[in-house]
């Protein structure tokens, strides 16, 4: 590899040359040569290859799973548009895509300050915490903490939650109407205990969302907090000039 007149690292020169590839020759789902090959075609240390595969994956350009390898990311309209009113299965099926959701979690909890707060409820009060592991065609997509106050499902159970959506137990078995869920975006990386859940390698691009479900009596009925493959996910913003 020959660097540039204006000296430009050779991790980066990489990255512009693999971006280009991805670009104009691989597509969605194709597998990335591993570092060893790229350091042997390339003539370039281990080191210098695994910081452009991170600056790729950081870009959203590819994905790295453990254990299988590194493969181009799915940028099409494939991916999710967060901006629909939102249902992961809804979504996924619309999508023609298989959703499954595997339940990791289901115990109560005493809500904390913070906890308290955002859902209007007191300090210590009992929730049922909820974490789901969302997945489509086989691939793990989402991780979801969601928390529900005690007092309005005093008889839930885990059966309930695994044969049926969570949406569907609370307004067709509890009977609260959902009128409004807000939800709210941040870019972010992978934790570890969530890279390890959606077969991503720590570190890599993420979005965190909050979701805030009221009934039609402006009650909190659910609290959830969701971190989403970036290579996956998409926010779509249409705006309109007014004449």
């Amino acid at each position: 590899m020959v660097a540039t007149a204006r000296k430009q690292p050779l991790y980066d020169q990489l990255v512009d040359i693999l971006a280009d590839k991805i670009e104009h020759e691989y597509h969605a789902g194709d597998m990335i040569s591993s570092e060893r090959e790229l350091s042997e075609c390339y003539g370039l240390s281990r080191t210098t290859v695994r910081l452009a595969l991170q600056e790729l994956e950081r870009l959203g350009l590819i994905v790295r799973q453990h254990g299988r390898g590194t493969f181009v990311a799915d940028r099409s309209a494939q991916t999710t548009n967060l901006m629909q009113s939102y249902s992961f299965t809804e979504q996924m099926r619309e999508l023609g895509r298989d959703p499954m959701t595997t339940i990791l979690e289901f115990c109560d909890v005493e809500a904390d300050k913070n906890l308290a707060e955002h859902m209007g409820v007191r300090l210590g009060e009992k929730l049922f915490k909820l974490k789901r592991l969302r997945s489509a065609d086989g691939m793990p997509m989402m991780v979801e903490r969601s928390y529900l106050p005690v007092r309005k499902f005093l008889s839930l159970k885990r059966p309930q939650l695994e044969c049926k959506p969570l949406y569907d137990v609370i307004e067709k078995d509890y009977h609260e109407k959902i009128s409004v869920a807000e939800e709210e975006f941040f870019a972010s990386i992978a934790r570890p205990a969530d890279a390890y859940l959606l077969g991503i390698s720590e570190g890599s691009p993420v979005l965190d969302l909050v979701r805030t479900t009221y009934n039609s009596s402006n009650e909190i009925v659910e609290y959830t907090l969701s971190v989403a493959r970036a290579d996956q996910f998409k926010y779509r913003v249409q705006h309109r000039r007014s004449e």
